[in-house]
């Protein structure tokens, strides 16, 4: 790949979160809308949205975008928006509940994975996944681990001899 290029979004997509697969495992997929204000959208259109560090939270039994970047739009001189203001999720009040006690009992985060405009009407949609922290440590231990068993079995073999 070529230096200066951006890397494109998968076909339809706006955006996509590629760090988060390889961050996190991803149990359950969730489809939400989002409350923008007009340039914002106008922005989304343009692809100048970063999700790298972006995470979902519930607060007061509503869920909440934080960290998503989208770029001010050009052309709106003194009526932007603030790049990285908390947004709104829409979702049905029963996903929310469900949401609220998986991430509480189990210590499972959401993470938004890509960013879309759905088909028929055009609406800015969100996907976000309840995640599980990978743990890089446990597979360093594996490996560890592995690699003792290997060495005992080398020298059960050498004393038999």
């Amino acid at each position: 790949m070529a230096k200066g290029r951006k890397r494109k979004a998968a076909a339809g997509d706006v955006a996509s979160n590629r760090q988060a697969s390889f961050r996190y495992n991803l149990l359950e997929r969730f489809e939400c809308g989002i409350v923008l204000t007009g340039t914002e959208v106008k922005s989304l259109r343009e692809g100048g949205v970063q999700l790298k560090d972006a995470y979902a939270t519930v607060r007061d039994g509503e869920l909440w975008l934080i960290g998503m970047y989208i770029a001010p739009y050009g052309p709106a001189a003194g009526d932007n928006h603030d790049p990285e203001r908390p947004r709104k999720l829409l979702l049905h009040r029963g996903e929310i509940d469900r949401l609220i006690g998986r991430t509480r009992e189990r210590g499972l985060t959401l993470v938004p994975t890509r960013v879309y405009f759905s088909e028929p009407r055009s609406r800015a949609k969100v996907e976000i996944a309840l995640a599980k922290g990978k743990d890089v440590y446990d597979k360093r231990e594996a490996i560890r681990t592995r690699d003792t068993a290997r060495d005992v079995e080398r020298e059960l073999r050498e004393a038999r001899r």
